[in-house]
């Protein structure tokens, strides 16, 4: 049923979505123009289609990978000069990127290009479609999405141009942060009266009335490091409108790690609001339009264990520093992690791999460096650069491959032949309002429904973990809580932030330049509009 929804979403965009530059001061267009298209009922649902489109690009991607490595959650070295990339991933670890970093460039063209193609599907059909409920709803849609790309736009460059008219490509240069921030309020608030109040299949990848508010109260809960000003009781208020739903629910301890697996999709009750992925439709972005995560998580000696039709990079691990926050034997969480020795599917057969002593050990120094070496494959905690700590090199041999503790939340697809996945990534989920809730509640926001911090933090590892409720409960735990919850899910840069983490030291960075809190507006985005302004520290 799943993959039958993406089909009927996407299917119809391949042939008509041509998209030029990606930045907010040029053209951002589809062939659709208001001359050839729409016309028909299903034309006018295919014209909000690339706004989907596009949504889907690079969240799996860039997207993540900025918010995850340039935290203690993930690191990306480089393994005898593999994925070295000139030195993205070191740079984004160490907190020592410039304007040319690919991660940040792509995450900037990414956002552009919602923008730019919400801009023209929100004139095409405001010139064309009937009026009624059914467009004030599509346009009201997609006004969210647009309003998620400067919500994200916003949090990751701070100041930032704010484009709404199609054909105006006009220079211009930032907006205050407080400036987009209200304007992004404002969209979201206008737009929740024509939301649809429904969940489901039916409205499954389109924002509803509870995306809107799950977005506002992640806005509220961000408030006073954005703009000055807390609005906790503005959060709790949006939590309070999901919750009084009804329509959501915490998933038991026994599904919550298939809410992330290729078979997820409308059926999970936590989603709030999800992307749908379908390894079959991708490329009609000039970018990574899919969800390839396992690809860079899972080691390359585990397609036996997990049945894979392709070899994954396994390059990406996790930091000693993030996984001593899953200390508790009782969360089914931790299980999202690959540790230690390593079993087949059965849980009893060894996983090993047969090498020779040098490709096992590249300093290896004995007699017989070509001889067959076998060896059970066992995963250990530290990223050690052995290679080179200028190229942030571990090495490229069987142990450097196996450095670093492997997150497996997003379930590797045996079923698809070029490492892109079935599983769906969500955005906002009800645990997150849970946390939210209490997290402001903490921070000084007024209770309601009869609900305590205490109280929704137990409600929540009621669903989590086989240990006892807890007595007590500060703004600390919350922190290591929502590493738990939301591991690998970008939001680590937002939670470390809104802490005061941000600046402290993990595996080798050691930066504490409070600049780095925001990235810098990528180079070619300066040269195409001489009207926007560089941020501080770059």
């Amino acid at each position: 049923m799943k993959n039958s929804y993406i089909k009927l979403l996407f299917s119809t965009l391949a042939a008509t979505t041509l998209f030029s530059c990606h930045d907010l001061d040029v053209p951002v267009t589809t062939a659709l123009t208001t001359d050839v298209f729409p016309s028909t009922a299903e034309q006018f649902i295919s014209a909000s289609g690339p706004v989907y489109v596009a949504l889907r690009g690079n969240f799996g991607a860039e997207a993540f990978q900025i918010a995850s490595y340039s935290t203690d959650e993930g690191i990306m070295p480089a393994r005898g000069g593999n994925w070295y990339d000139g030195g993205q991933n070191q740079t984004l670890h160490l907190h020592t990127w410039t304007v040319d970093n690919g991660y940040v460039n792509g995450h900037w063209t990414w956002l552009s290009t919602i923008i730019g193609v919400s801009n023209q599907s929100i004139s095409i059909l405001e010139q064309k479609m009937p009026e009624g409920a059914a467009k004030q709803t599509t346009l009201s849609e997609i006004k969210v999405v647009r309003a998620f790309a400067y919500f994200m736009m916003m949090d990751a460059f701070g100041n930032v141009p704010i484009y709404t008219t199609y054909g105006d490509f006009a220079p211009k240069t930032n907006s205050p942060r407080t400036e987009v921030f209200n304007f992004v309020e404002k969209e979201i608030l206008e737009a929740i009266p024509n939301l649809s109040d429904v969940s489901g299949i039916t409205q499954y990848g389109r924002p509803n009335k509870w995306t809107a508010y799950a977005l506002l109260a992640k806005m509220y809960l961000n408030a006073e490091y954005y703009t000055g000003t807390n609005r906790y009781n503005d959060c709790i208020a949006a939590c309070d409108k999901v919750m009084a739903s009804g329509l959501f629910a915490l998933e038991p301890r026994s599904s919550y790690l298939s809410m992330f697996y290729p078979s997820n999709g409308p059926q999970m009750k936590e989603f709030i609001f999800a992307i749908p992925y379908d390894p079959a439709q991708t490329n009609t972005f000039p970018f990574r339009s899919v969800n390839n995560r396992s690809r860079y998580d899972i080691p390359r000696s585990m397609v036996k264990k997990f049945s894979l039709p392709f070899t994954p990079a396994g390059s990406a691990s996790t930091l000693p520093e993030f996984y001593a926050n899953f200390n508790d034997d009782g969360d089914i969480r931790n299980k999202q992690w690959l540790t230690g020795l390593q079993y087949m599917s059965d849980g009893v057969t060894p996983l090993t791999v047969t090498t020779t002593n040098i490709g096992y050990d590249q300093f290896y120094k004995g007699d017989s460096p070509s001889a067959p070496y076998t060896y059970q494959v066992k995963l250990t905690p530290d990223v050690v650069l052995r290679q080179d700590v200028t190229s942030f090199d571990a090495g490229n041999d069987e142990i450097a491959w196996h450095m670093g503790y492997r997150n497996m939340k997003f379930y590797p697809d045996a079923t698809s032949l070029n490492r892109n996945q079935n599983n769906d990534i969500p955005i906002f989920r009800y645990s997150d309002i849970v946390l939210m809730k209490a997290e402001a509640i903490l921070r000084g926001g007024s209770p309601t429904m009869g609900h305590t911090a205490l109280s929704l933090v137990n409600e929540l590892r009621a669903q989590r973990t086989t240990s006892p409720a807890l007595t007590s409960v500060n703004l600390e735990f919350i922190y290591a809580e929502r590493a738990r919850e939301f591991a690998w899910e970008g939001w680590r840069r937002n939670d470390m932030i809104r802490f005061g983490k941000f600046e402290g030291k993990w595996g080798y960075k050691t930066n504490s330049d409070v600049t780095r809190r925001i990235f810098p507006i990528p180079r070619v985005a300066l040269q195409l509009n001489p009207a926007l302004v560089q941020n501080p520290g770059y």
